[in-house]
């Protein structure tokens, strides 16, 4: 049984995060493993499988891909780079003060987070229990996977794109239009790259589904509490937003939150 065997690397690289932030005073550790850190338990499972189970593999295949497009996006923002902590952490550090921020970081960033990330590929335990073989319904949720991964690449993409431009044209002394994206698929989410980043990991489950012919899973709960963290980040990160730009509430109010929708009227 593979997956309990992947706790004392959690436990590892929760500890590790958590004396990296304290050393450096850098708080992105988590940030920097998370996309890597789902992708190396997914193979590890199938491996523990010898790579017989193809519904294992076609999952650890999938999380390969996700891991790859995730880590090359947050590597182009600057985020492996020194200083690349999420502006963020320096808001809650001032509204919690120095030890409020401390048991924030023992308790939530690091080991809260990197349990996260390995709760995110449960759902593999759940194949692991219930050897069946592939079948229509995976091949349907495969294809889902990677519309949802083309369309997070797009979100991503749109995003880094209006970012570039802007800070370009601020650079040359330039005004801009907006200081926010609002067109291409931002025209229908505020968020479109969070519906995209949840919807998957909800399809990783629905293959546990398939496998077990139950919804009803344990392993449900890392695709839940990713809902609920993003829910919460969606709230802070417009809360910043909303106070560094107010016509972003003109924004808000039209366009939908995170789930992709026709705009509102005005």
């Amino acid at each position: 049984m593979p997956y309990p065997t992947l706790l004392g690397l959690v436990v590892l690289l929760a500890l590790l995060t958590w004396c990296l932030s304290v050393i450096t005073r850098e708080y992105s550790w988590v940030d920097r493993l998370w996309s890597i850190a789902p992708p190396v338990y997914a193979v590890m499972m199938a491996y523990a499988a010898g790579f017989a189970d193809g519904r294992m593999n076609l999952v650890a295949g999938l999380v390969c891909a996700w891991g790859a497009r995730l880590t090359f996006n947050f590597w182009r923002r600057g985020g492996y780079a020194r200083g690349g902590e999420d502006y963020r952490w320096a808001v809650l550090r001032e509204r919690l003060g120095p030890v409020g921020f401390a048991l924030f970081n023992a308790t939530f960033i690091s080991p809260y987070q990197m349990f996260l990330v390995y709760l995110l590929v449960a759902p593999m335990h759940t194949m692991w229990l219930h050897p069946t073989r592939l079948g229509w319904a995976d091949a349907v949720l495969a294809l889902v996977f990677v519309g949802l991964l083309v369309g997070e690449t797009i979100a991503d993409q749109q995003q880094y794109d209006f970012q570039t431009a802007k800070h370009a044209a601020l650079g040359r002394g330039e005004q801009v239009p907006h200081n926010f994206r609002v067109d291409g698929l931002f025209r229908y989410s505020r968020h479109p790259n969070y519906f995209f980043e949840i919807s998957q990991w909800w399809v990783v489950f629905a293959f546990a589904v398939v496998a077990s012919g139950s919804p009803l899973q344990w392993t449900v709960l890392g695709a839940f509490l990713l809902t609920l963290l993003f829910i919460g980040s969606t709230r802070f990160t417009e809360e910043l937003t909303l106070a560094k730009y107010p016509e972003y509430a003109a924004y808000q109010k039209v366009t939908s939150a995170i789930v992709p929708l026709p705009p509102r009227a005005r």
